[in-house]
């Protein structure tokens, strides 16, 4: 007597590939990503296929979540080293013989043109993850000065180029990890007490170091002046002040409900540089206002929550520290924008995750969020 086999339905084809996919934070994304398409719409009108273009992206990085949230963390854990070192090697290869724009060497020709800091955003994150997954139950002081070079190298790298901004991001997601590993408290406070005090005498003694003529070590001629035009932007109103002061008539202009949908006159007669890029934000809050502002800071917030609640959920130190640190990249790209749109950070190329135009951001995100898809994922199926 034969046996009867029946074929599974689609449904249960797809069932296995859905099943653990965190619910919560698709929804974050999803908010995030319409109100990201509704500002695109309006401050793109003049940019040609912009919007599509940003419609396309989204659907990119959408594919990439996926097909990275179908790979356990244990596996993610063996591309960290490979990743790691391939990122340096590239990131070297650009010092050598980069391809340079606009003043900056970022790129490189491998038979296509590439950008090697991205890699780092999340092979920095991996690395540091294995490193102390490898040493878990026998940290000593050593490990974290360790992870301090590993740190340290490729930050120093990508600055150099220079990009002050993707550096920034690579150093904040390397930061986290290590501090999530449970760096001490003695280690903590020296440097943050050090920088608090750089900064207030950076403004008490604004006017001469900001001078005419006057260079400080370390940081580029351009770096420098950003900071200074951060102090005072009115210094240069017309020129490098000319980013800030727009953004914040913008922001003001917005009150508390905004002009409306296509009636942002600061966006419309193109006041706003960047808009729809490192300056979305400015737009955005001109046409929905300080209401339209709270509900994007609102989504920001559900999704940050959610990513430490996956990292504290996770079933492994790789998981908790991973996803700890991609979940802070969402918080640095989020903080760091606004923070310089509003007048409180100096101007750096950073997006706002999800809602500025931009592929390869939008592939870096769409990376982090599978990764910690993956994770909850892992821990659902753990569960059950």
């Amino acid at each position: 007597m034969s046996a009867v086999f029946e074929q599974p339905t689609l449904r249960q084809r797809i069932s296995p590939l859905l099943q653990g996919f965190d619910g919560p934070l698709a929804f974050a994304v999803f908010l995030l990503a319409c109100a990201g398409l509704l500002i695109m719409y309006s401050s793109g009108f003049d940019h040609g296929t912009r919007f599509y273009d940003h419609g396309r992206n989204m659907l990119l990085a959408g594919a990439i979540m996926f097909v990275v949230a179908q790979v356990p963390p244990q596996r993610l854990m063996s591309f960290a080293v490979p990743l790691y070192v391939a990122g340096v090697a590239l990131l070297i290869a650009v010092a050598i013989f980069g391809i340079t724009k606009k003043g900056a060497r970022r790129w490189v020709n491998v038979g296509i043109v590439i950008q090697p800091s991205e890699i780092l955003k999340i092979a920095m994150p991996l690395m540091l993850a294995w490193w102390f997954q490898k040493r878990e139950g026998q940290l000593r002081p050593l490990d974290f000065l360790v992870a301090g070079v590993l740190l340290a190298v490729p930050v120093g790298l990508i600055m150099k180029q220079p990009d002050l901004g993707t550096s920034l991001l690579v150093l904040a997601a390397g930061l986290s990890v290590i501090f999530f590993a449970g760096l001490p408290w003695k280690l903590i406070v020296p440097p943050v007490a050090l920088g608090l005090v750089g900064i207030v005498l950076l403004v008490i003694f604004e006017p001469r170091l900001c001078a005419e003529g006057v260079r400080w070590p370390v940081l580029h001629d351009y770096q420098q002046q950003r900071i200074c035009t951060l102090l005072d932007p009115t210094r240069d109103p017309l020129g490098k002040g000319f980013h800030i002061i727009q953004g914040m008539i913008a922001i003001g202009s917005g009150g508390w409900l905004g002009k409306g949908f296509m009636q942002g006159t600061q966006t419309h007669l193109e006041f706003i540089p960047e808009r729809t890029t490192d300056f979305i934000f400015a737009a955005f809050s001109e046409e929905f206002g300080l209401l339209g502002n709270l509900c994007l800071l609102a989504a920001f917030l559900f999704l940050i929550f959610r990513g430490l609640t996956i990292a504290l959920e996770a079933s492994t130190l790789f998981s908790r520290l991973l996803a700890g640190a991609v979940t802070m990249i969402f918080f640095t790209y989020a903080f760091v924008n606004m923070g310089m749109v509003s007048g409180i950070l100096p101007v750096v190329g950073v997006p706002l995750p999800f809602i500025s135009y931009g592929g390869t951001a939008m592939v870096t995100l769409g990376m982090g969020l599978g990764i910690l898809m993956s994770i909850a994922k892992a821990k659902r199926l753990v569960q059950t």
